[in-house]
């Protein structure tokens, strides 16, 4: 185990014995995460890596998962993988068993994210399990944010067995073909999930048998109880208090803002974040369960402490976790939960805020890929033959006091961007543009990240009369900008045009032959002064077009000449003299935005 993890007890593993195996449990979840890559049939799996993939021993605590997984699916499925797993008794599970579910408050959040769940057996006991969560982009229902309620949002598949022993259990796999729009790659990929899960099953027994393991128990218990001594041991390195931060997440449309009122008690090792005052749940689909507000309370606080630590049962341990029943980080069945990332996404950001006191060094400025745009297209093309599929792009990452912001970055989301060709392929819509806008990123000494702007257009020979393209849209930034903090300035706006006009992102688009519809992401707030910017990083700002002549004036006061793109550095000390004083530090921490 790295770092802290081989100097916490005595073990029956030797240090390299222990980092051998650590590292043979990581290479099989990401053999398994592999498989999923060429196995999918949905781009959003294949290309935008929308899943996770783990293994818990068999009491249900996490014990590995993938290299490349999405933290709000991650962090939900250490907590409710847990309650999956011991709602049975241990020796009722057997051989060849594999359990579907997608009940948002018990897992991931959404109907999307669907668990398949698999015991492994190992000389006739059960000694783990494996599961993998895909976000399917379609689960039937009214795909609109707009929704009021979850029975409006799709099929709800409580914990059953896809797989009884081995044996198919055709019915239920029938029950999710007539109530998909696309059966044929929603079953497919529910079969990409079976494989995934077997491949982690079969390796697993495999390394047992090559190490003469009878059990994962005192491995299990060695690992976790390094982990979670690593995590304490990070934590108590910054003093102990309460920090709080109140912040406002836009309403989409007409909406009204949600507040989020949180705190973030440090005691010795331990961290409490407590949602007391922020705004009940809401009748449109933003509204967040318990465990995805925490998936991403949790990656804010393991990204500040310890980055490089393993993530399994052990790290999760020492933060906990207070939100009011019947808020909108905590909400109540039947709640509409299809777009919770619009809300829950935040709460990383603003984790960040409350500690940004405490640990400067260690957080980033707001970013516009929070929350991730997503985007999901469905209807039909000119042959009359339905399509189905979502992307999901990112905005500019904030700074740090480190670096700037990365380009298009879905943060705290860990997704990719769908390439252009792979949604020209799965639909009939073309894309007309895709780039990077100039002097989107918000103005520091550490320059935000760029936003992103992609034009796509619906082809004359779709099919009429009636509209054949839906789009529904999960974005934000449309009102509030990204901020910066420690007197950075914010990025821009994020921005949805149909046909050059205004569009309504809070609902479904219907979109006619002709149609363009122009998606603008926002830019990462800035960190620090811009006025402590080095003259030779605006240059190459503006010499890569990120940072306009105009701007690097007015922002940064740094003269460029137009033709050589060269700084003139008397003129420049000039300029930011006479701007000394006007740009104020904005929102070090808390406060309402």
């Amino acid at each position: 185990m790295s770092n802290d993890l081989n100097m916490l007890k005595d073990s029956n593993f030797d240090p390299i014995r222990l980092e051998i195996l650590w590292r043979r449990l990581i290479s099989i979840v990401d053999e398994a995460d592999a498989s999923v890559a060429r196995t999918a049939f949905s781009s959003l799996l294949r290309d935008a890596h929308d899943y996770t993939c783990m293994f818990t021993d068999h009491r249900g605590q996490e014990l590995v998962q993938g290299t490349f997984c999405t933290p709000g699916q991650a962090g939900a499925m250490a907590l409710g993988v847990k309650k999956v797993i011991q709602s049975v008794p241990l020796d009722e599970y057997r051989s060849g068993d594999v359990i579907i579910v997608n009940d948002p408050w018990l897992l991931a959040g959404h109907l999307n994210d669907v668990c398949v769940l698999s015991p492994i057996f190992y000389k006739d006991r059960p000694v783990a399990f494996t599961a993998c969560v895909f976000h399917h982009s379609d689960i039937g229902g009214r795909v609109s944010s707009d929704n009021r309620e979850v029975f409006e949002e799709g099929l709800f598949i409580p914990r059953v067995k896809l797989y009884d022993a081995g044996v198919l259990n055709e019915d239920v796999l029938e029950m999710i073909r007539w109530n998909v729009r696309t059966p044929e790659e929603v079953t497919g990929d529910i079969r990409s999930q079976v494989a995934a899960n077997h491949v982690c099953g079969e390796k697993i027994i495999e390394m047992m048998t090559d190490e003469g393991l009878e059990s994962l128990e005192e491995l299990a218990d060695e690992i976790i109880h390094r982990t979670e001594q690593s995590m304490r041991h990070a934590i108590a390195k910054i003093p102990d208090g309460v920090y709080p931060y109140e912040g406002v997440i836009e309403g989409a449309g007409e909406r009204d803002d949600i507040n989020i009122s949180l705190t973030v008690a440090v005691k010795e090792s331990d961290i409490l974040v407590d949602f007391t005052n922020t705004s009940t749940q809401v009748n449109w689909g933003v509204n967040v369960v318990y465990n995805f507000t925490y998936a991403y309370v949790f990656m804010a606080i393991k990204s500040v402490f310890d980055p490089e630590l393993p993530i399994n049962e052990g790290a999760i341990r020492p933060v906990s976790m207070t939100a009011p029943k019947g808020s909108v980080v905590n909400c109540s069945f039947p709640s509409a939960v299809a777009a919770r990332m619009q809300v829950g996404h935040f709460m990383t950001e603003m984790v960040f805020r409350a500690l940004s006191t405490a640990v400067p060094d260690r957080i980033i400025s707001d970013s516009g890929g929070t929350p991730a745009q997503t985007n999901i297209f469905y209807g039909k093309r000119h042959d009359g033959k339905p399509f189905h599929t979502m992307i999901i792009r990112g905005g500019g990452l904030g700074a740090s006091q480190a670096k700037d912001g990365h380009q298009c970055a879905i943060f705290p989301a860990n997704g990719a961007n769908t390439p252009v060709e792979i949604l020209e392929s799965d639909t009939p819509l073309m894309v007309l543009a895709r780039e990077l806008m100039c002097d989107t990123g918000g103005a520091g000494k550490k320059r935000g990240g760029l936003g992103r702007r992609m034009l796509i257009r619906v082809p004359d020979d779709a099919l009429a009369p009636e509209p054949p393209v839906a789009i529904a849209v999960q974005a934000g930034r449309f009102r509030y900008p990204p901020k910066g903090i420690f007197g950075g300035k914010p990025g821009s706006r994020a921005r949805y045009l149909k046909n050059d006009l205004p569009g309504d992102p809070s609902g479904l688009t219907l979109c006619n032959p002709g149609d363009t519809i122009d998606f603008q992401s926002a830019g990462g707030g800035g960190f620090g002064n811009p006025m402590d910017r080095e003259v030779a990083s605006v240059e190459s700002d503006v010499a890569y077009g990120y940072v306009s002549i105009e701007k690097a004036r007015e922002d940064y006061g740094v003269v460029i000449d137009p033709v050589s793109l060269a700084a003139d550095l008397d003129a420049t000390q000039t300029k930011r003299d006479s701007l000394k004083g006007l740009s104020m530090p904005q929102d070090i921490s808390g406060g309402r935005e």
